[in-house]
């Protein structure tokens, strides 16, 4: 479990933690936190309790970031007319290259490059305690929502169907 904690993009979310609050610890699994339910199971949580970090580009190729309740799907529609613009899901490939992290670990803090804006979803404010991907499928972190809005200058933001 050690070696986790010690990967480069892991290492990255950890600094950045350390550097806003130092009593947010990262959380290594035994079990994969690669999908929203794997990370509930793994946390023995509800489902809703976790932070899905979803990219989306507009039609000016910006690149946005959705932070989900676990047990929600974005609507497409809602954040284009947010942006004013429309906007799609962004690929594995281009997930990667823009925020350094492989889906099942994209972290909502620590991006290799910052999003246009990032949306965090209302639904994750009726939870005391969330987890959020720490860049790696096996490593995890946990804030309030609170926290989740000042770390990452997030909006919240009615998002999802």
């Amino acid at each position: 479990m050690n070696n986790l904690l010690e990967k480069k993009a892991v290492i990255r979310v950890g600094y950045f933690l350390k550097n806003f609050d130092n009593n947010i610890k990262l959380i290594a699994l035994n079990e994969t936190a690669r999908t929203a339910i794997d990370a509930a199971k793994s946390l023995n949580t509800e489902v809703g309790s976790i932070i899905k970090s979803l990219l989306f580009k507009d039609s000016e190729n910006n690149f946005h970031l959705c932070l989900v309740s676990g047990d929600k799907f974005v609507s497409l529609e809602k954040i284009s007319n947010i942006f004013n613009s429309h906007t799609i899901k962004a690929n594995a490939d281009e997930c990667k290259k823009f925020t350094g992290f492989s889906i099942g670990g994209i972290s909502p803090i620590a991006h290799e490059n910052s999003p246009k804006s990032i949306l965090i979803d209302t639904n994750l404010s009726k939870y005391d305690q969330i987890y959020a991907a720490a860049g790696h499928p096996h490593v995890v972190f946990r804030i309030s929502f609170s926290v989740l809005c000042n770390i990452t200058n997030g909006i919240e933001h009615v998002i999802t169907n």
